[in-house]
């Protein structure tokens, strides 16, 4: 009976989604965004009242800058009957979100646009300029361009003392070649080491190797949620702690490492400012 019902409901959706599906060719005027990257850059783009909803990750001030902002828009999350009862002319997700709602979206007849995730700030800019061209406001994504590559020219001026830093996640996680975290050591002017010792992406990084390679910063992230936990067993070893004394301890705000967007770009003045005054966090 359930399986049933089920059915109609779908069955119901794809004929009410074909009829109403608006034509992929005109300016959308109801966007809905269902990924917490392509939340912000839709935030930062799209013209007033355009922007109908963003997921519900957009409002969570740990993952998204723009949480406060998010709070002006309706919250979806990522179920295609919701955003299929909005009515919108374009859907926005993350190659990486709910693949059965993009899929069963696109049935119905829907436009939606995916987004890749960015791996580097050439991404950024592609992805920033998509947005703007897909919302009919590239002049506002020229601007973000111009102003991201101005601040980025003026950090790469004044470059920190060569030196190395390890990204260190839960589970003894490293980023090398080919990452966004990668992308933003680089622009801060320090020395990735995952790279270094040729690490190509997100691959495990023992905490011995981490020790002998004694690195002069490392950047984990931003908090020890407490409660013990085998994926951040490594916070409490003692040789995590050694090599992390002394100012070398790096935290990370995940709002500015998770998403490829104009934001990133604080993750590298952060680790930029670390690095010359080589004290401990606040």
């Amino acid at each position: 009976m359930w399986k049933a019902s089920i059915s109609l409901v779908i069955g119901a959706m794809l004929w009410l989604g074909v009829a109403n599906a608006a034509p992929a060719a005109e300016m959308p005027a109801r966007v809905v965004s269902m990924n917490v990257c392509t939340d912000q850059l839709a935030m930062l783009i799209a013209r007033p009242g355009q922007l109908h909803s963003v997921s519900w990750l957009a409002a969570d001030p740990t993952i998204s800058v723009l949480a406060d902002d998010a709070a002006g828009f309706q919250l979806n999350h990522g179920l295609a009957e919701e955003i299929f009862l909005m009515k919108p002319d374009l859907v926005i997700a993350g190659t990486y979100s709910t693949r059965a709602t993009v899929t069963l979206l696109r049935r119905l007849g829907f436009r939606v646009e995916e987004f890749a995730p960015a791996a580097s700030f050439d991404d950024i800019r592609a992805n920033i300029a998509r947005m703007g061209d897909m919302l009919g406001n590239a002049g506002r994504a020229d601007t973000l361009i111009a102003r991201l590559d101005a601040d980025l020219a003026a950090l790469n001026a004044n470059p920190p003392s060569d030196r190395t830093l390890a990204l260190y996640y839960a589970n003894n996680y490293t980023s090398g070649a080919g990452t966004l975290a990668d992308a933003v050591v680089e622009a801060s002017g320090l020395r990735n080491l995952g790279r270094e010792m040729g690490y190509a992406g997100t691959v495990k990084l023992p905490l011995e190797l981490l020790v002998a390679a004694e690195p002069d910063l490392v950047a984990g992230r931003e908090r020890d949620f407490g409660a013990p936990a085998r994926a951040q067993a490594h916070l409490r070893h003692p040789a995590y702690r050694a090599v992390t004394g002394a100012g070398r301890g790096v935290a990370m705000d995940s709002r500015y490492w998770l998403c490829g967007t104009p934001f990133t770009l604080e993750a590298a003045r952060h680790l930029a400012a670390r690095a010359r005054a080589n004290g401990p966090d606040e």
